[in-house]
């Protein structure tokens, strides 16, 4: 008999994997799970796909690879001052009709060119050549939005993964030591939690320039302070249980009763809250960059495409643009959020059901 396997036949089965084919079960969260991934493997993707450098140039018999390397214009005999325009040196090699090629992304735009347009000043409304228009610099919309969800989210999983890890820290240190190390350690949070993080943010950010990085470390000074409540709770129910005394009885160090048998079985709280935790951060990140404190510019963001949006009203794409891609992505980690949850709820495989 294997060891998988109990007296009556029946083939065990770990509560993860449990856990597991119940958030399979739950489709609307589980493909929400799927396209979110996929989009976001997908948006890492965006230079081959959106830009406006070539993939490859074909030119005197070499090839080149743009993507990769500057090439000035002069390099391929263009009369221009700077980096070569490489979509008007595709139609200068097909009207020369000769050997010379060159190879474009699907979507030859970037994020940060501003474009002219024969209808008049920007904005501009959608087009074939622009599918969702372009702002009020010129740039092409549909591509900052790409670009934009690749940073946002980025920016939220890279703010919670510091966050937790803190959070979780603090937290089990709490909840195991528990005693006067716990109550005085508490005072220091509801002092440091009292204060008025956003206000904070603001004066900082107005007196440096913030960055991808200052925005992360300002915003996990606060954000690591919900789960350590979590997961000090967590440890103090857990500890208090059989498992637990029968790993001191038999001499375990403090490092491996937490690290081994208590901080496994106070995941779940993590594990349920980090799909919300992530809404959070993109909103966030939205909010400061709509608010002007976020990114600095010209970095694609849809906080700043939602302000253009709220100063060019009648631009309808300015504004739909925007809030459509944020809702959808928010939607769908919402959906897994609640597959989360449900797949993890502890009452579903309690055995006193």
């Amino acid at each position: 008999m294997s060891e998988n396997t109990t007296p009556t036949g029946y083939k065990s089965v770990s509560l993860f994997r449990k856990r597991l084919k119940r958030f399979r079960s739950i489709k609307r969260g589980y493909y929400s799970f799927i396209i979110i991934v996929i989009a976001y493997i997908i948006s890492f993707l965006a230079p081959l796909l959106m830009n406006n450098k070539a993939l490859l140039v074909s030119y005197n018999g070499r090839l080149h690879f743009p993507v990769f390397k500057y090439y000035p214009g002069s390099y391929f005999g263009q009369d221009i001052y700077g980096e070569a325009n490489y979509r008007t040196l595709k139609q200068q090699f097909k009207v020369a009709e000769q050997s010379n090629w060159v190879l474009m992304p699907p979507y030859p735009y970037s994020p940060y060119e501003s474009l002219t347009d024969p209808r008049g000043s920007p904005p501009n409304p959608p087009s074939w050549q622009h599918w969702f228009g372009t702002d009020d610099r010129g740039r092409d919309v549909f591509v900052r939005l790409v670009y934009g969800f690749n940073i946002s989210l980025s920016f939220s999983l890279i703010l919670i993964t510091c966050g937790y890890v803190i959070g979780i820290s603090v937290g089990a240190a709490l909840g195991y030591f528990g005693g006067k190390f716990d109550i005085i350690a508490q005072r220091f949070i509801e002092i440091w939690s009292s204060m008025p993080h956003l206000y904070t943010i603001i004066i900082v950010s107005s007196i440096i320039r913030p960055n991808f990085t200052l925005l992360v470390i300002l915003l996990t000074l606060w954000g690591w302070i919900s789960m350590t409540y979590f997961i000090r709770g967590e440890f103090y129910r857990e500890k208090a249980k059989d498992y637990v005394h029968a790993a001191i009885s038999m001499g375990a160090s403090d490092r491996k009763i937490v690290f081994k048998h208590i901080l496994p079985n106070s995941l779940t709280p993590v594990i349920t809250f980090a799909p919300f935790a992530i809404v959070g951060g993109i909103s966030a990140l939205v909010g400061l960059d709509y608010l002007g404190f976020g990114l600095p510019p010209p970095t694609p963001s849809w906080g700043e495409l939602i302000n253009q949006g709220v100063n060019n009203i009648f631009s309808w794409w300015l504004v739909l643009s925007p809030f459509s891609a944020m809702f959808c992505t928010l939607l769908l980690v919402v959906f897994v959020g609640e597959a989360v949850r449900q797949a993890f709820d502890p009452r579903e495989f309690s055995r006193l059901r």
